[in-house]
């Protein structure tokens, strides 16, 4: 006897919720039908995937890497059935997951473009820290990612699609306006506010502080880059700011003045990430090609904006 799709998908709603009732309201059939497809599944593998008793529901050592594989299988179906509903390419749905830190600040100018281009393609949006989206990208709940680089990805594969210097943000008074450009000797001592934990840019803000002999603001931090901005406003200290950020959190804005780096630029790379085995990597590579030259002069354009 095989084990089925369907069994699966009710392993996977058991750890997701750890609660065979609610796992079974999830899938749509009865706590007791649900017990009964779990129980199967033990005995077709021999092993004991779900510890279960009146107080908790709990997924063994050895469940917990069978409901792992599950979800990449689950995800591959998935990609599969995609694939087949696809008459053309970018014609159906695909959910692309992107961080707070780059999807307010280059898809609404992009996303009205490749509406026109791709009319039929029906785009789902999920915004979250980058640990998120790429858990829900391995457990196929989510297509491709648009993601700063660099990032351990593991198995995954990413491709660059544009390199985004960061310039460095400060009071409209601050001592350090009387500079055109800054470099590792302006930052040597100084404090940065950066962002909280959880997102990629204060890790890439911290490599830079590290390379340049600056240190953390440690008594705050911040939730988004618009909270970052607004803190420099309000004179609690200097910050590193991506430049497709500027339009929209410095432009008009009397009480930040910002600052380029002298070479070398400290920068981040921005890039799609996808899983080896999807079935619509051709999709994604069309993509690709579609945002590359897009988010490069987007991000031009931004850096020129600031000089004027």
């Amino acid at each position: 006897m095989s084990i089925t799709l369907k069994q699966l998908r009710y392993l996977v709603a058991i750890a997701d919720n750890l609660h065979f009732g609610k796992a079974a309201e999830a899938c749509f059939i009865s706590q007791p039908a649900l017990s009964t497809q779990i129980q199967l599944i033990e005995e077709i593998l021999g092993v004991s995937l779900v510890e279960r008793n009146k107080q908790h529901v709990l997924i063994t050592p050895l469940g917990g890497k069978i409901v792992e594989r599950a979800r990449r299988i689950l995800g591959d179906v998935d990609d599969l059935a995609a694939l087949a509903r696809a008459s053309a390419p970018l014609t159906s749905s695909l959910c692309l997951g992107v961080i707070p830190t780059i999807g307010p600040y280059i898809l609404p100018t992009i996303l009205p473009q490749l509406r026109q281009a791709y009319p039929s393609l029906s785009l789902i949006l999920q915004e979250e820290k980058t640990s998120v989206l790429l858990e829900r990208l391995r457990e196929g709940k989510i297509d491709l990612l648009l993601l700063a680089l660099p990032v351990d990805i593991g198995e995954l594969v990413s491709e660059d699609i544009a390199e985004e210097p960061f310039v460095l943000a400060m009071p409209a008074k601050h001592p350090l306006t009387s500079k055109k450009t800054v470099n590792e000797e302006t930052l040597k001592g100084q404090e940065l506010l950066l962002l909280e934990d959880g997102h990629c840019l204060r890790e890439q803000a911290l490599s830079v502080c590290q390379q340049m002999g600056a240190h953390e603001q440690n008594q705050v931090q911040a939730s988004s880059l618009g909270t970052l901005a607004q803190m420099v406003a309000n004179g609690l200290g200097l910050t590193l700011l991506p430049a497709t950020s500027l339009n929209r959190e410095v432009q008009n804005q009397t009480d930040i003045t910002v600052r380029p780096f002298e070479l070398p630029i400290p920068s981040r790379h921005l890039g799609f990430v996808w899983r080896r085995t999807a079935c619509r990597v051709p999709e994604f590579q069309m993509l690709v090609n579609f945002f590359k030259p897009l988010v490069q002069e987007l991000i031009k354009q931004s850096i020129i904006g600031q000089q004027v």
